[in-house]
């Protein structure tokens, strides 16, 4: 059964210049519900669009099937929670990104997302050597890249 619309969160458009940033500072209870219902699938090609990332790195990256995606896109249909939560979890790094230049004063006009598409193909000596990309597919992936970042702006980078 489909929720009533009033209960189903809105989601920003990945086009807008600071939609990462919005669902970074969602409050968790709505993101939560976001993935729960479900995250509309054209909304992964608007995120790969946006990070000027082929849709094809993406899904290797987030490991979810191309098949099952392209399907859900074309038909307009709703992630699974865990196709959602790895989505989601790309968005909220972005989102951070896109904080740590507001608060750091970062130069106008710095693509964000560009910057992170190409950040996650790059092998880190504090990884390991791993790339960010092999890493983000799980939620402990994201959280140890989330701190990698968070090292980063602080200047605490190993």
């Amino acid at each position: 059964m489909k929720p009533p619309a009033s209960e189903i969160p809105e989601l920003p458009k990945a086009t807008s210049d600071s939609v990462f940033r919005v669902l970074r500072e969602m409050p968790p209870l709505k993101r939560i519900r976001l993935v729960q219902l479900g995250i509309p699938a054209p909304w992964f090609g608007q995120l790969s669009k946006r990070m000027a990332m082929p849709k094809d790195r993406l899904y290797r990256t987030i490991g979810v099937s191309k098949a099952t995606m392209t399907r859900k896109i074309d038909k307009g249909q709703r992630l699974t929670l865990g196709e959602g939560e790895r989505v989601l979890g790309i968005a909220m790094l972005l989102g951070q990104v896109e904080t740590m230049l507001t608060e750091s004063g970062g130069p106008g006009g710095f693509d964000a997302a560009g910057w992170m598409a190409r950040w996650l193909d790059r092998p880190l000596p504090a990884l390991g050597g791993k790339r960010p990309g092999e890493l983000v597919d799980t939620a402990d992936g994201r959280a140890l890249v989330s701190d990698l970042l968070a090292r980063m702006q602080s200047g605490a980078y190993v």
